[in-house]
């Protein structure tokens, strides 16, 4: 019989963990890692996604072999000795499979639910940010630098887009803590300005939709991991 096929590139899976994760920050999962890699989130977020994209490899991985034991009783194969083997080497992968997936769940829940538990806590309703401090926290996420004019001395923020951000703007938002500048490098060559884990708290938890209702927990679908993880016999 031919050698089975590698696994395909890793892509994200679903998991039974996406509607914790979705309710409790209020984007899809899509989105979330949208905004890691602009590098929006602060560290806990950060954190959480690095960990979902590692399930999500595992998730991969686990489907693939699923499918593959699916194929092998599908009766396209004669029942011989190689046939056995087939079973049996692609059963131990699958367990395989299954344990790394877990443990990365666990690895998710431990990242999640430290956040869960900082949402349901009480926020202060100060300090809230203008949908022009989103702005300016948004394009300045994706990289900017603070120039000053060598004649007339004026100081203006380029960002990666080429958009300029007023610097008064700019100075609520570095007297607010929420974005730094890296005074080590001159002005006129520009100083690279970044959000602080403050800013990119405020940034993510500004962007958040509010909700009024608690996300409901999807039914398990037939064949579906359960989200309590146990050992398998």
């Amino acid at each position: 019989m031919p050698p089975e096929p590698a696994p395909a590139a890793a892509r994200r899976a679903v998991s039974p963990l996406d509607h914790r994760i979705e309710a409790v920050t209020g984007h899809d999962v899509d989105t979330l890692w949208a905004f890691r890699d602009r590098g929006v989130l602060d560290e806990p977020h950060a954190r959480l996604v690095d960990q979902h994209r590692e399930l999500a490899k595992a998730q991969t991985s686990v489907t693939f072999h699923l499918k593959l034991l699916n194929r092998l009783s599908s009766g396209e194969f004669p029942v011989d000795t190689a046939w056995f083997e087939r079973v049996d080497r692609a059963v131990d992968q699958m367990e395989e499979a299954a344990d790394a997936r877990d443990a990365a769940a666990r690895k998710v829940l431990a990242a999640l639910e430290p956040i869960e538990v900082a949402t349901a806590a009480p926020v202060r309703g100060e300090g809230t940010l203008t949908t022009e401090d989103q702005a300016a926290l948004l394009a300045i996420a994706g990289g900017a630098k603070l120039y000053e004019h060598l004649l007339t001395g004026r100081l203006s923020v380029t960002v990666a887009s080429g958009t300029r951000i007023p610097y008064a703007e700019v100075r609520k938002l570095e007297d607010a803590g929420l974005i730094v500048r890296d005074a080590s490098h001159p002005l006129h060559a520009g100083q690279p300005v970044a959000l602080t884990d403050a800013g990119r708290a405020a940034l993510f938890a500004a962007r958040r939709p509010p909700t009024t209702t608690q996300v409901p927990k999807p039914p398990a679908r037939p064949g579906a991991w359960p989200s309590t993880l146990g050992r398998r016999r």
